[in-house]
């Protein structure tokens, strides 16, 4: 097998680490729809069509948040080999599929808040299993809220006269989509699997089986593959904060899904635990509502159910070298 490429003055090794670390960002059901241009001093961030998901993200809305996520991802392990990353979305005369360029803007010492976030990289993923009850401190919200803010976006913390609200249209969401015979068909396809895959979400890492009574969780990672055990119950008042973006819009989504990944990589630091609860937002007529529910200029981008849990399992991911781009034939 040939060797990694190497770019920016970094090893081959090195700029395979970053790849790595890139690919752990979280993906709707696990789909990881990146790939990279390795050349030595220019990298694209490609989205992948072959994972897109077309019935849950018919306007790649998902997947655009996602390609954001692991941006950042790839911007800290950079940053942790001393280059500071140079980040242009969307760029002018792109390829089709192209999202961002990153150049190297020199070398610097990484600051100790990025190498903290890095070092977050591989234990944080989706937690489906319920919360223990203890609430998130003032003090890990106010660093959550200056997470989404340090990318330009910002966290509305939801309210407690919001929820009632809010959990209809979770419901409405989850209902719509699950009478959709084609969201049923891509769903299957992702969930249940065996830990031998390199993608979507297996029953190691899918959580209990959702039941009625769950005000917050709904989608079914299991496949109906596994019985909940008796006597699980998820809490009824977890920590909801809504990321949110001033404009809608490919750019606007990007920069959001860097945002959510340092929003959830400080959460991971301070050692809480997040799921997605991204049925509500996928689902436009229910993204409308949250949107009025807010009250303001917004656009919501994520919702996610933060807490205190124990370790869970992680998704699988695929190799460094799967997610390259290796031939120009491929612009």
């Amino acid at each position: 097998m040939p060797a990694f490429p190497a770019a920016f003055g970094l090893t081959s090794g090195q700029v395979e680490q970053a790849v790595r670390l890139a690919g752990m960002a979280p993906s709707l059901h696990n789909s990881q729809p990146w790939r990279f241009r390795i050349m030595p001093h220019l990298i694209e961030l490609h989205a992948d069509p072959k994972y897109r998901l077309p019935a849950a993200d018919p306007e790649e809305r998902e997947l655009r948040l996602a390609c954001g996520a692991a941006l950042f991802n790839f911007r800290l392990a950079l940053a942790q080999a001393g280059i500071r990353p140079l980040v242009t979305l969307l760029p002018h005369l792109r390829a089709a599929t192209a999202l961002a360029e990153i150049r190297s803007g020199g070398h610097e010492e990484p600051r100790p808040a990025d190498v903290q976030l890095c070092e977050a990289i591989p234990r944080r993923h989706s937690h489906r299993q319920p919360f223990r009850n203890t609430p998130v401190s003032a003090e890990d919200k106010h660093l959550l809220v200056r997470a989404a803010q340090g990318e330009h976006t910002w966290l509305h913390v939801m309210r407690a006269d919001q929820l009632d609200v809010l959990e209809g249209l979770v419901h409405r969401a989850n209902r719509a989509q699950m009478a959709d015979e084609r969201f049923r068909a891509e769903l299957a396809t992702w969930v249940g699997r065996g830990d031998d895959s390199a993608e979507g979400v297996p029953l190691s890492a899918a959580g209990p089986k959702p039941e009625p009574q769950d005000q917050w969780v709904h989608r079914d990672f299991t496949g109906g593959l596994t019985a909940r055990e008796p006597g699980t119950k998820f809490e009824s008042h977890p920590l909801l904060v809504l990321l949110c973006s001033r404009t809608g819009g490919p750019e606007a989504e990007l920069r959001s899904g860097q945002a959510l990944q340092r929003l959830w990589l400080t959460a991971t630091a301070r050692g809480l635990a997040a799921s997605m609860i991204s049925q509500v937002l996928e689902v436009p007529e229910t993204r409308q509502s949250v949107q009025e529910l807010l009250g303001e200029q917004a656009a919501p981008q994520a919702l996610l159910r933060i807490g205190h849990g124990a370790a869970t399992a992680a998704s699988p991911r695929r190799e460094p070298a799967d997610l390259l781009i290796d031939s120009a034939s491929e612009r």
